[in-house]
C-alpha cells in the first residue's frame, strides 16, 4: 500500500494567518463547479487562486521543498512539475461546505497529470467543526490531522472528501505536482 505522509509544521501558525488574510482579502469564486456544471452536491465552497495574488508567491516555494522530500522518503513517482496554481478553499458552516468523495486525477490537461496531491490545514482546528478531511486509499479511511500548519500528502488518485462543515469556518490550501501518466 503506498503511504500518506503527514507533515507537521509545513507553515507556522503566523504563515497560516498571513495567508487567510491574503485570501480574505480578495473576492473567492464559487468551486461548486464539477465537470463544467454547478454540482453542489458534490462540492460548496469558495476558492481562490495563489496565481492571482502575488504577494503569495512564497507559498510554491514552500511546498515544492516539502513535496520534494517527501516525494524522495515516500512515493517516488516520477514528478517534473507543479503545472496548476495553488488553490485556497474556505468551506463555511453558513454553506454547508463540503467535498464528496473524489479522486484529484482524472481527465482533462491538468488533471490527467496530477501525481501528488499536497493539502495544508489552515484553520485552527477549534474554529470550526466538521470539515475532516478523509482519506481512503483502500478500504479503510484515514482522518488527516488537524493541526494548524499540517500537510497531507497522497497520491492523487486516493479517494478523498471533506466532510461537512457544521460550525465556524476551515480553510486550507491544495496544491498538486504532475508527471507523465501512470503506468
Amino acid at each position: 500500500m503506498i503511504p500518506n505522509v503527514f507533515v507537521p509544521n509545513a507553515l507556522s501558525s503566523d504563515e497560516c494567518d498571513r495567508l487567510i488574510a491574503l485570501i480574505a482579502a480578495h473576492q473567492l469564486k464559487d468551486a461548486g463547479l464539477v465537470g463544467g456544471t454547478t454540482a453542489h452536491t458534490i462540492r460548496r465552497a469558495e476558492i481562490a487562486w495563489l496565481d492571482d495574488i502575488p504577494e503569495a508567491s512564497w507559498v510554491l516555494d514552500r511546498m515544492i521543498s516539502l513535496t520534494a522530500q517527501a516525494n524522495r522518503e515516500a512515493f517516488q513517482f516520477d514528478l517534473t512539475d507543479f503545472g496548476e496554481s495553488p488553490q485556497v478553499a474556505r468551506y463555511t458552516a453558513e454553506r454547508m461546505g463540503h467535498f464528496d468523495w473524489h479522486a484529484d486525477i482524472g481527465a482533462g490537461t491538468w488533471a490527467a497529470k496530477r501525481k501528488l496531491t499536497i493539502v495544508v490545514q489552515l484553520s485552527d482546528p477549534t474554529s470550526y467543526e466538521g470539515g475532516t478531511l478523509e482519506l481512503r486509499p483502500d478500504s479503510n479511511v484515514t482522518h488527516a490531522p488537524r493541526a494548524r500548519g499540517t500537510a497531507t500528502i497522497f497520491p492523487s488518485f486516493t479517494l478523498h472528501r471533506v466532510t461537512p462543515v457544521t460550525t465556524g469556518t476551515r480553510w486550507s490550501l491544495t496544491l498538486w505536482s504532475h508527471g507523465p501518466s501512470f503506468r
